[in-house]
């Protein structure tokens, strides 16, 4: 639960974050990780297109250097994005200066004021340094479609273990999670419509 949920006492440990957006209302925000890829991307976006559904996504700025048809193709088509640092760099493995200045390289391709850590793993000098310019963007449900542990019905489980009024959802439109997510997505949407919940999208 831990990871799937982060718990209270992890959250007071980065004050001012999003991980869960109006408690009171059915709603949930589904984000994506760690795109754009042409591999799967634009099968995600196809997939919101016939759900109607908006989302953010939180691209890696090396990907959206190499793939810009595709990163366009997500603001193309309505959605917002965010940034994921540049070369996916994990905060407590990088020197605090470097960490900062990959997020800066990668918001030159970006131009996004959302910002969420890679793995949630950032350093308290960071972390601080970043709330003064950008929304940093946590989550309330993390799947974990990324996980060679995992299969698409466990995900799925995931989904309806955790999601409450409000969660920020992660997925991820990436090779790792591939077909875990193609899987799991249509039959997490398809639930989360039938529970009454609406998708929304995150405002700053």
């Amino acid at each position: 639960m831990f990871i799937e949920q982060p718990p209270w006492f992890y959250r007071i440990f980065f004050p001012g974050s999003i991980w869960r957006i109006n408690k009171t209302e059915k709603s949930v925000y589904l984000t994506f990780d760690d795109g754009p890829i042409p591999e799967i991307t634009p099968w995600v976006l196809d997939l919101l297109d016939k759900y109607n559904i908006k989302a953010t996504f939180f691209c890696v700025g090396d990907n959206v250097r190499k793939y810009p048809e595709v990163y366009q193709m997500i603001k193309d088509r309505g959605h917002l994005v965010g940034n994921h640092t540049f070369h996916h760099k994990q905060g407590i493995r990088t020197y605090t200066r470097r960490y900062i200045d990959d997020v800066e390289l990668a918001n030159q391709q970006i131009d996004s004021k959302f910002f969420r850590p890679p793995h949630g793993h950032i350093r308290p000098m960071q972390f601080f340094s970043l709330r003064k310019r950008y929304k940093i963007i946590m989550w309330d449900v993390v799947t974990r479609d990324y996980s060679w542990r995992m299969t698409a019905d466990k995900v799925f489980n995931v989904v309806k273990k955790y999601t409450r009024k409000g969660s920020v959802i992660v997925f991820h439109d990436s090779i790792k999670a591939g077909n875990r997510m193609k899987e799991s997505l249509p039959r997490s949407i398809e639930w989360l419509l039938s529970q009454g919940y609406t998708f929304r999208l995150i405002e700053l």
